[in-house]
């Protein structure tokens, strides 16, 4: 880290065991991320309650060049989870790696692409045979019956309509197994 470590105490004292979980937890991340600029960590317990343990909030902002801070804000859980600093820690420290996996993902370009399902315009309908062809950008004809139409709109198709569909192999061809239209607000 170009700065170093951070550490603030709120509403409890220093205490020089918990420094030391939080400067290794610390250290973790550098193996996750080598140019974090900065981390600062805020451990706090607002409140004393009698019926139950305390709960403690930790707020961890850690700074990287190019990107945006990574906030991790860990606030009392309703299942009690952050009565133990100990577990606290440990928990946003967890988060704070994932978020910055993200950012080593996203920097490397292994951001997992999602494919675009296959479209095209649905090129003829017989409702007598329930039944229609979609055509593809590339020209292929390809088979549908009113089965394979999300939410049984096959009667609310037309000729020319722009439809999405997940192709498959059928016993005479390729066939479309789901069809769903595309409403005006898709992008292509």
């Amino acid at each position: 880290m170009q700065v170093p470590l951070q550490i603030a105490f709120e509403g409890i004292p220093h205490s020089d065991f918990i420094e030391t979980q939080v400067r290794a937890e610390a250290a973790k991340l550098e193996r996750f991320f080598d140019r974090v600029t900065s981390c600062r960590v805020v451990i706090a317990k607002p409140q004393h309650r009698h019926h139950k343990g305390d709960v403690y909030h930790l707020r961890l902002y850690i700074v990287v060049p190019g990107a945006p801070d990574v906030v991790i804000n860990r606030e009392p859980a309703a299942t009690g989870a952050h009565e133990d600093v100990h577990v606290t820690i440990h928990d946003a420290f967890k988060a704070a790696r994932r978020q910055l996996q993200d950012v080593v993902r996203k920097r490397s370009g292994k951001v997992k692409q999602h494919e675009v399902p296959p479209h095209g315009v649905v090129s003829a309908l017989d409702p007598v045979t329930d039944h229609g062809f979609i055509t593809t950008a590339g020209g292929r004809e390809i088979y549908f019956h009113r089965n394979s139409v999300a939410n049984n709109r096959f009667d609310q198709l037309h000729v020319g309509q722009k439809v999405r569909f997940s192709e498959s192999e059928g016993d005479k061809g390729p066939q479309a197994s789901s069809v769903q239209p595309i409403g005006k607000h898709h992008l292509d």
